[in-house]
C-alpha cells in the first residue's frame, strides 16, 4: 500500500529530549476561564452550571437525560441500584475491564458472573452470555473496550429474551457510535467516566444517561443522600430549608467547578477524537507488518468497512499485541525497554478472575477466561491522546520497530 510504505520509509528515529508519558490531559484557558468563572460566582458545588452540563451532554449523544455524578464508579453503582439490583442477585460482565465494573455489583451485596470476551473486539462475547444466566440474573454490564462498541444488538436480544436490565459502562467510550447513533442514546442505561486519562475530563467525575424520566429522577435523588428534587436550590432565592428523605442515597452528586472544566472539554471532544483516529491510523499503517506484533482484528474491520456502516470508535486505547513466540523476551521485558527508551505505556487490563479477592471469593482459578488470559499476556497500550506531537508518534513507532529487530528470534 502506497500510504504505508510512504509512511514507513518517513519513520526516522528522532532524538528524545524528555520522555512521553502514557496519558496526558488536554486543558487551555478555555477551562481555566470557567473555572475562574465559576470560583467568582455563588456556586461551587452542584449548581447551575452542573445542569447546564448535563443538557448539554445529552444533547451530545442524543438521549433524554444526563445524570452527572462523582466518578463513573458512582454512576455505576446507583445505575444498578434504579434497576433493582440487591442481595444474591447475579450481574453478567467481562472480566477484562476495571475493577470499578464488578466493585460496584459487590457494593449491591450481588455476584459479579464473568464470561470470556471476543478475540477480536476484546469485549464480551454475547454468545456466551445465555449459558451463564440463572434465576438470579438481573443485568448485564457490557463493557466497550478502549472505544470499541460491543455487539449491542446481540446483546439486547438476549436481554429482551430473559427481561434483564442493561447497563452500559462506556467510561472509554465517549462519542463513540453504534449504526450512527452515540452510545448513550439507547433505551438503557449508559455511564461515563471523565478521569483525567479519559477523552475528556473534569478531573473526576461521570454521567449516566438514560431516555427514561422516572429513572432519571430517582438517580438525581439517590446522588444526594436521597434529599427530595432540586436539592441544590435550597440555599438559593429559588429555594427552602425544607427536604424530605424518601429513599437511603449517597454523596455521589457532581460540582459546579467540574462542570466548569467539563463545558469546553465537551465541546472539543469530537476534535479529540478525531486527533485520537488519526494518531491510531498512522499506528496501525507502521505496524501491521512487523511480525512479531498482532493488533486487535477490530482495527483492521474499522477502515475497511465499520466506519462507512456507521460505527465509530473513540479510540480511547491503542492496544498492540505481542507475538511472544517469535520475540526472545517477554511482554513485562518489553515494556521495560519502552521505559528506558523515554515511552510510557500501560496494560487493559488484568482479568479480575485472576485478582485475589475473585479468586478466593468464588474459586476462580487460571485457564477459567481463556481468551481474556491470553489477550492479557500479550497486550500492551500505547500512548494516544492529542498533545501527543506527531514526531513523538514517529519516535514510538521506531522504537517499537527497534526492538522488534532487537529480541526477534
Amino acid at each position: 500500500m502506497n500510504r504505508s510504505a510512504s509512511l514507513k520509509s518517513a519513520v526516522v528515529r528522532q532524538p528524545l529530549t524528555k520522555s512521553i508519558p502514557y496519558c496526558q490531559h488536554s486543558i487551555d484557558d478555555a477551562e481555566v476561564k470557567e473555572v475562574v468563572s465559576a470560583l467568582n460566582s455563588n456556586w461551587l458545588t452542584m449548581g447551575p452550571r452542573t445542569v447546564e452540563f448535563e443538557k448539554k451532554f445529552a444533547e451530545y449523544v442524543g438521549c433524554q437525560h444526563a445524570v452527572a455524578v462523582s466518578s463513573c464508579t458512582a454512576g455505576l453503582h446507583l445505575a444498578l441500584r434504579a434497576a433493582g439490583v440487591g442481595a444474591g442477585d447475579e450481574v453478567i460482565t467481562t472480566p477484562l475491564t476495571f475493577c470499578a465494573t464488578a466493585e460496584v455489583v459487590e457494593y449491591q451485596a450481588a455476584k459479579p458472573v464473568f464470561i470470556d470476551v471476543e478475540p477480536g473486539s476484546f469485549n464480551l462475547d454475547p454468545s456466551l452470555i445465555e449459558e451463564k444466566i440463572t434465576s438470579r440474573t438481573k443485568a448485564i454490564i457490557p463493557v466497550h473496550y478502549g472505544g470499541i462498541p460491543c455487539n449491542m444488538a446481540a446483546i439486547k436480544k438476549i436481554a429482551r429474551q430473559h427481561d434483564l436490565a442493561i447497563i452500559e459502562d462506556a467510561a472509554h467510550a465517549s462519542g463513540t457510535r453504534i449504526a450512527h447513533r452515540k452510545i448513550g442514546s439507547f433505551d438503557n442505561q449508559a455511564v461515563f467516566s471523565f478521569y483525567p486519562t479519559k477523552n475528556m475530563t473534569t478531573v473526576e467525575g461521570g454521567i449516566i444517561t438514560t431516555n427514561d424520566s422516572k429513572l432519571a429522577e430517582t438517580l438525581k435523588v439517590l446522588s444526594l443522600h436521597g434529599i427530595s428534587k432540586d436539592a441544590w436550590k435550597r440555599y438559593s432565592s429559588q429555594g427552602q430549608w425544607y427536604y424530605e428523605i424518601h429513599q437511603l442515597g449517597y454523596k455521589y452528586n457532581f460540582t459546579d467547578l467540574q462542570a466548569a472544566i467539563g463545558l469546553p472539554q465537551l465541546r472539543k471532544l469530537d476534535e479529540f477524537n478525531a486527533t485520537r483516529e488519526r494518531y491510531a491510523r498512522i499506528y496501525i499503517d507502521a505496524l501491521s507488518d512487523i511480525p512479531e506484533f498482532e493488533l486487535p482484528a477490530w482495527y483492521a474491520k474499522y477502515f475497511d468497512d465499520l466506519k462507512e456502516q456507521g460505527y465509530t470508535s473513540s479510540w480511547h486505547l491503542f492496544v498492540l499485541m505481542l507475538k511472544l513466540d517469535r520475540l526472545s523476551i517477554g511482554r513485562n521485558q518489553f515494556i521495560e525497554e519502552l521505559k528506558e527508551k523515554g515511552i510510557g505505556t500501560s496494560v487493559h487490563f488484568i482479568p479480575l478472575h485472576l485478582q485475589p479477592f475473585y479468586a478466593k471469593k468464588y474459586g476462580y482459578t487460571e485457564g477459567d477466561f481463556p481468551v481474556a488470559e491470553k489477550i492479557y499476556s500479550k497486550i500492551i497500550s500505547l500512548p494516544l491522546y492529542p498533545k501527543l506531537a506527531h514526531d513523538e508518534i514517529l519516535y514510538i513507532i521506531a522504537v517499537l520497530r527497534e526492538l522488534a529487530k532487537k529480541y526477534r528470534l
